[in-house]
């Protein structure tokens, strides 16, 4: 399901790399060797849930960079952290908002601790009996889990009439409400202060954050030490996790993805991109497995509906958990997504979709298994090819070099002056880019080891065999991402694998994923790798070599995965595996490979701070706002409904309305909205839902709210935190926003409440659902 915010936040959490190499391959890596946030690099996880029996004590401030960063902030630009939000006061009061701004600071108060993290998108509580509300095709994965060759739920749709018959999700997916969040900028600077660079300082930030979380962790409680500003502060988040997440409600798809990959990131849009799950919990309260057992979790804050909606100009805001942005990035490295990374990634998940879309042809279990990948590569080679275009257009790297050069003249000026910190801050920014440039020369590498990580069965042989090595090591000692806390998780990725994978079509994957090794450098390749493709070459001897691999392994099967799930070294050498045997020759190779990443990244990790903590100096001295970067954590940003002039002559108007679902209909996907949708909007039977404004029922909305992947499925609030709206979507010309926001160009694209509300009652009948949720029928 389409959904430029969701969907970007998707390719950052899946380690498989199935949905996109996104950022750039060293974030690829940085995730597949489970150490991750601490450099900003990557943005995973999920942060989320309420009413914790344990808590860390008090919750702690975020330390603001410097005040005057704040106080001349662009109303509309930023990931504001809570924290930061009571500088902001004054400008959240003359903007609109009603409720003390205060309260936006404390992410357990109302209405933040209704906000929930899925990992990869937002939701939000809106009962006190656990029901939560997000986007569509952030539930979509829900909708294929319980899908069967006989009942389609992505296409149908799913209505539970009582709780009994609310159906599980898959058991990877989370929910989780930040409990506490703490400054442990200290903690890392001291374990680092002794190994400052290369592998031994990476290893040291990653045995501190260890110990952090070690400490930090009890039951029912996940946490996770996140770097802010590149590694200029760190933040130790304890969230809250509940296991046990079913489906409620969802739209049909000819609702839920009205307009389709066509209408994707464009508008007009007319899109009821929403759907409603249930968290559930033991009767203890604690977190468990599904279980019929369990009952519905009760959160100690749950949004307000407001029936009545927006009108044009009203403030709004939005809370949720935006993955990654870009915007303190150096010139080069935007270069090299432009010129490089981008189009190398489009080509690369194009040609994934044709292998994908050729074998599913007459295939239907293929097509199905692969549904939600190829949602989200379209997605992703959609998106991407709108961050170039729009890059372009901004003129960004340009904008970029200036923006140094600027920084960098302010540099020389104060070191000139005697400035002993521009002195070495000018250092620093010189060795961060001889940094960067050096990096740029291993992008090929880096970019196929994640290629290669995409490939289901390699991912899967690598985690078992790795996880085996790493369970003989003591528990601060093993990697992060194979450690105890972890083994659950990739546990249900294991037996998730048979739905979402077929063998035959990841062997082709393979077989692409090795010509493109096969065209590195003799010194980027792995030795044992080539020793293993003997010589095979060309496509057909490779094919061969991989056809084989796949005939003589057992891990196609689910019970295979997952019993070597619990094996030793010794165990695997046992099984006699050809996935297995492969995998434990090269992983020396990969270590290695891996090695040098971490030299790499150490480095890096030793100059980001300090080339950060220059530009937040800088920016404080010419009155420039500086919010942090997204990084997957708690974030709020606020702007008003608006619409904007995306050319010459043209004006998006801020909201559509039912009359363009009939507009654009013509039966056929994915322009194939209901019979019953469009008779009743033909007959004006909007149950008093229309707005007079608007003179119809309005269906979405644009607003200059600044958000990103993760985004997807947050609540879009009125000034008094009430609920009104669900971000999906951000236009075309605000595609590029993760590197640079253009206040006159982005938009962020919502479901109206009114047309949520409408079609749950008029469409779906789910009166029970809105009685819940405490909304009064309709006049």
């Amino acid at each position: 399901m389409p959904g430029a915010i969701g969907q970007a936040a998707r390719w950052d959490r899946m380690t498989d790399g199935l949905n996109s190499l996104g950022k750039n391959a060293m974030q690829s890596i940085r995730k597949t060797i489970g150490r991750g946030a601490r450099l900003g690099l990557i943005s995973v996880v999920a942060v989320g849930m309420t009413s914790m029996p344990t808590r860390m004590s008090g919750l702690l401030p975020l330390p603001l960079p410097l005040p005057t960063l704040i106080a001349d902030a662009h109303a509309d630009e930023g990931f504001w952290q809570p924290a930061q939000l009571p500088a902001l006061s004054s400008t959240l009061k003359q903007r609109g908002l009603a409720m003390d701004p205060m309260a936006l600071s404390r992410p357990n108060a109302y209405p933040l601790g209704a906000v929930v993290s899925l990992g990869f998108c937002t939701a939000s509580f809106v009962s006190p009996d656990g029901l939560m509300v997000t986007a569509h095709h952030c539930g979509a994965g829900v909708l294929q889990y319980d899908s069967t060759s006989t009942k389609n739920l992505v296409v149908d749709g799913f209505l539970a009439g009582s709780r009994p018959l609310e159906l599980p999700a898959p058991p990877s997916l989370r929910a989780y409400v930040t409990q506490d969040i703490r400054d442990v900028t200290n903690v890392i600077d001291a374990a680092a202060e002794a190994d400052r660079n290369g592998v031994r300082r990476d290893d040291a930030i990653d045995l501190a954050e260890k110990a952090l979380v070690l400490q930090c962790e009890k039951p029912d409680l996940r946490c996770e030490v996140k770097s802010v500003s590149e590694g200029d502060r760190y933040e130790l988040i304890a969230q809250r996790q509940i296991q046990d997440i079913r489906l409620v409600y969802a739209p049909p798809q000819s609702i839920g993805d009205f307009g389709g990959d066509i209408d994707n990131f464009m508008w007009p849009r007319h899109t009821g991109d929403f759907s409603f799950l249930r968290a559930y919990v033991a009767k203890d309260g604690h977190s468990a497995p599904y279980s019929k057992q369990n009952v519905p979790f009760h959160p100690t804050q749950w949004l307000t509906i407001n029936p009545n909606g927006t009108q044009a100009g009203d403030f709004v805001m939005v809370a949720g958990y935006p993955s990654h942005t870009e915007r303190y990035r150096l010139a080069d490295e935007l270069q090299s997504a432009v010129d490089w990374q981008y189009p190398t990634t489009i080509k690369i998940d194009r040609d994934q979709l044709a292998r994908i879309d050729a074998a599913g042809n007459g295939h239907p279990d293929i097509a199905f298994a692969y549904a939600n990948t190829i949602t989200d590569l379209k997605n992703a080679a959609r998106q991407l090819q709108g961050r170039v275009d729009g890059l372009i257009k901004e003129n960004a790297v340009a904008t970029k070099r200036t923006q140094e050069a600027a920084m960098e003249d302010w540099l020389t000026h104060r070191s000139a002056q005697g400035d002993r910190e521009a002195d070495a801050d000018s250092q620093a920014v010189a060795a961060l880019k001889a940094r960067v440039d050096s990096d740029l020369t291993f992008r090929e590498q880096d970019l196929t080891y994640g290629l290669l990580m995409r490939v289901a069965l390699f991912k899967s042989a690598y985690q078992l065999v790795r996880l085996a090595e790493e369970r003989q090591k003591p528990e601060l000692e093993r990697e992060a991402g194979y450690q105890q806390r972890d083994e659950n998780p990739m546990l249900n990725t294991q037996e998730q694998l048979q739905r979402q994978m077929d063998a035959t079509v990841d062997q082709q994957l393979m077989v692409d994923a090795l010509l493109r090794y096969l065209t590195l450098p003799p010194d980027q390749r792995f030795p044992a790798m080539d020793n293993w493709l003997a010589d095979a070459h060309e496509s057909a001897a490779v094919a061969a070599k991989v056809a084989r691999l796949y005939r003589d392994s057992a891990l196609t099967e689910t019970w295979a995965r997952v019993s070597a799930m619990h094996a030793t070294p010794g165990d695997l050498h046992r099984l006699d595996d050809s996935w297995l045997r492969l995998m434990t020759a090269i992983m020396p190779d990969l270590r290695s490979y891996e090695e040098q990443k971490k030299i790499r990244v150490g480095d890096e990790a030793a100059l980001r701070p300090r080339y950060m903590a220059a530009l937040i100096r800088y920016r404080a001295a010419n009155a420039l706002p500086f919010y942090p970067d997204a990084n997957g954590s708690l974030r709020v940003t606020f702007g008003k409904v608006a619409g904007y002039r995306p050319r010459d002559a043209v004006v998006a108007e801020p909201y559509t309305t039912a009359l363009g679902i009939v507009q654009k209909s013509t039966g056929t996907r994915p322009f194939d909205a209901p019979d019953a949708e469009l008779e009743a909007i033909q007959h004006n039977a909007f149950d008093g839902y229309a707005s007079p404004t608007l003179g119809g029922l309005p269906v979405d909305f644009l607003s200059t709210l600044d958000i990103s992947g993760g985004n997807s499925g947050s609540p879009t609030l009125d000034k008094d935190g009430r609920f009104v709206g669900l971000a999906f979507d951000v236009d075309w010309e605000g595609v590029s926003t993760g590197w640079l926001f253009n206040p006159d160009q982005t938009r962020a694209i919502q479901v109206d409440v009114r047309y949520m509300l409408w079609v749950m009652h008029h469409l779906s009948h789910a009166d029970n659902v809105l009685q819940e949720m405490g909304v009064p029928p309709p006049k």
